[in-house]
């Protein structure tokens, strides 16, 4: 691109968008627009190289123009683009759901698309809520939600969230969820994941005694909280959660959005610990990272519950002019062969080990005072003082300012406050992993000494 076409296609960038999760004048002082992609990198617009150390907000898994993903969907163009799964369905929608259920925690038998994670969740919501109005069990209406939990950003979804600067806001416009401890070893006063575990554990069977009487639901992230500083599950803490929702008759909702499709090694994270969830959603790596399409997966038994009579309103009224787009069924279709014909589970448990071994100096930098890993899904949480774990004072912004570095020695990648995210596309390479790395360590060993 020439350099004045370069910038007037940033000024249009800042007189015309307003972009997600972004101050806008964070924007203005540093700009940035992608114009093209390959494999694990991505291109600006003056043609400028990065790693794609994020996977373009956790969702590529292949990298970038994949042929055989890029094929599926010049494929389909041939038949047709989009039509309505109101009342009907297409064919690779039908397919797809095939798909979906035999690699699906085993139970799972049904599938109904949507467009994103968060309404996955909110159809999630409503099937919990409907299912036990539908069974004659009005009084079965609360939410329960892990401390720190994040689920999207619709009504519904920030209702079961509990962080504080994504959702305080927005706060009188929610329905109140019950809230439970989420085990935060690194933050808990003991340190130690075994005490934290079953003091977590403890409150919920507390609560759940208490009023699973008017409890519909509690609404899990899979053995990892993404948004909250990629905090991993104490082993043993999933099953114990499932256990107790069988106990009490809580429907059991994991919500695989950022975890599934072979992100933490598995296809879906809630097979570590061989869970089983009543509902569960998926969305962002279900297409490779190419197109949006979601799913809400449920139970038969949840499936029967609103299958009747039109008369008898157990229909389930939800549903999108673009659910089930035929162009993103063919390309997460593609998407799922791949995982097959390129072994790439197999790939990530591999390079995750990898991973671990080629990052545990860095905890011997001053200001790295946690790592927490589950395939590739990797949180370094940064410290002020890394023996008392004080952190950075907030207004500081030591995680953005850290990113701006990388994104100068060509690395993209977003932080969650002081936690730099480090979720690379699963088909990276030894040597694109290890590229990614130098960069990373060498950013917060240059930033975080000046905002101690």
């Amino acid at each position: 691109m020439q350099r004045h076409e370069h910038d007037n296609l940033i000024e249009m960038s800042k007189q015309r968008l307003w972009l997600p999760f972004t101050q806008m004048k964070d924007y203005d002082r540093n700009p940035l627009i992608i114009e093209r992609g390959e494999g694990v990198y991505v291109y600006d617009s003056q043609g400028r190289k990065y790693y794609d150390a994020f996977s373009s907000v956790w969702l590529n898994v292949h990298g970038h123009r994949k042929w055989e993903l890029d094929e599926a969907i010049r494929r389909q163009l041939d038949s047709i683009a989009h039509s309505t799964l109101l009342g009907m369905t297409n064919v690779p929608a039908t397919l797809l759901a095939d798909q979906l259920v035999q690699l699906a925690p085993q139970g799972l038998t049904r599938v109904f698309y949507s467009d994103s994670g968060a309404e996955a969740v909110e159809i999630a919501l409503k099937i919990a809520f409907q299912y036990w109005r539908n069974i004659g069990r009005n009084e079965k209406g609360q939410f329960v939600t892990m401390r720190g939990g994040y689920h999207g950003d619709t009504i519904g979804a920030i209702s079961v969230g509990d962080i504080d600067i994504y959702h305080k806001m927005y706060s009188s416009l929610l329905f109140n969820s019950l809230k439970t401890p989420y085990p935060y070893v690194y933050r808990h006063p003991s340190g130690d994941a075994n005490v934290c575990k079953e003091e977590c554990l403890n409150a919920l069977e507390s609560l759940f005694a208490e009023r699973s009487h008017e409890i519909a639901a509690i609404i899990v992230e899979s053995m990892m909280q993404g948004a909250n500083g990629m905090l991993v599950m104490p082993a043993g803490f999933f099953k114990e959660v499932e256990r107790l929702c069988r106990k009490y008759e809580v429907l059991l909702i994991v919500d695989e959005v950022a975890t599934g499709f072979g992100r933490t090694g598995a296809m879906f994270a809630c097979e570590h610990e061989g869970v089983t969830p009543d509902i569960m959603t998926i969305a962002k790596g279900i297409t490779g990272g190419y197109l949006p399409i979601a799913a809400t997966m449920t139970s038969e038994t949840i499936y029967q519950a609103f299958y009747a009579d039109y008369t008898n309103l157990k229909t389930l009224f939800h549903g999108h002019s673009y659910t089930g787009n035929p162009l993103g069924c063919a390309v997460a279709l593609a998407n799922l062969e791949l995982f097959k014909s390129e072994n790439l589970i197999s790939h990530v448990r591999e390079k995750s080990s990898w991973l671990q071994e080629a990052m545990q100096d860095w905890i011997e930098l001053p200001h790295v005072g946690d790592i927490r890993q589950m395939g590739f899904m990797i949180g370094i949480e940064l410290v002020a003082d890394q023996i008392t774990k004080k952190p950075f004072e907030w207004a500081k912004r030591t995680g953005y300012h850290t990113t701006l570095r990388m994104r100068e020695l060509g690395l993209l990648t977003r932080p969650l406050g002081d936690v730099i995210v480090f979720m690379p596309p699963l088909a990276s390479t030894q040597a694109e992993l290890k590229g990614m790395l130098e960069i990373m360590k060498q950013a917060i060993s240059e930033v975080t000494p000046m905002n101690k």
